[in-house]
This record gives C-alpha cells, structure tokens and sequence, in this order.
C-alpha cells in the first residue's frame, strides 16, 4: 500500500504549454507497507502538467523509490490514484495557473449556485401546487410563506 510521506518540489518550471514538477532526493518520499522510501532521481525526475487541460502528462512515467538497497518503481498513473498525492500536486501548481483559468471555475460555480437556486424555486412552484390539488390549507399556508420570504430576500433587478 502506498502513501505519501512529502512531496515538495526541488523547484517548479514553466512555460505556455506545461507546468514541471521538477523532484530531487529528500524531498519526495513514500511509505510502502508501512516502510519508508526515499525518491532517487533514476529514471524519471518530473512531473508535467498540461496547462489547458489541467492535467498529468507523463503518466507513464515510472519513479524509483529507494531503502537501503531495495529499488521500488512506481508509475505517475499509481501516484494518481492516491487522493493525497492528487491534493498536494494540486497545491504546488495552483499557484502557477494564470488568474483568468481560476476565475472561470469561479464563474462557473455562481452559474451552478444560480441553477441550484432556479431549480428550488421550481421544485417550492410545485410542492404549493400539490397543496392546492390535495386541498392540504396547512401545507398551503407554510409553502406560501416559505415562498413570499424567498422573494422578499432576494434583490429586485427591475
């Protein structure tokens, strides 16, 4: 079983098209059943992310992991399955995405929060006309008033 002990970066390159990882000896290191295993720059040394797709491209990149004389090679694509490796990958590059790419997943998230609110209201329209169709004056009343404040809460635009 794999986890991660740290991953830091020895230092972090870029240019338009992708985000290095660049890794060196102490700063990368995995416990493997419950052993503790040092990074060895042998084989591959980096880990690159596409920059317009947000995601690793060299998955098929293998790293060797040392103790004592015992080598173990693990590939990117095993590190990606690992949530903790995923999440602390993902805050070493964040910073080195322009402003623009993190403000569209911004704007895309009050476009959901938008739809999520549309979709309660549509959903309140509905439980009202159901108590209106089963005569239910209490459920009536209750949904009615949930709905008048939800419109009072919410700025007028006109």
């Amino acid at each position: 079983m794999l986890n991660i002990k740290m991953l830091k970066p020895y230092y972090v390159k870029e240019d338009k098209r992708f985000i290095r990882v660049v890794l060196a000896y102490q700063y990368f290191s995995l416990f493997i059943d419950q052993e503790l295993y040092q990074f060895v720059p042998m084989e591959s040394r980096e880990i690159i992310i596409d920059r317009s797709r947000k995601r690793v491209h060299n998955v098929f990149d293998i790293f060797v992991f040392q103790r004592g004389k015992k080598m173990v090679y693990v590939s990117v694509a095993d590190l990606l399955a690992l949530p903790e490796f995923i999440k602390q990958l993902g805050s070493i590059v964040s910073p080195y995405y322009d402003d623009d790419e993190q403000l569209e997943g911004q704007e895309s998230m009050e476009e959901v929060n938008e739809i999520i609110v549309e979709l309660e209201r549509e959903n309140l329209r509905r439980l009202i006309d159901r108590a209106i169709d089963e005569e239910d004056r209490e459920r009536f009343q209750i949904l009615t008033d949930l709905w008048n404040n939800q419109n009072n809460e919410k700025p007028s635009h006109s």
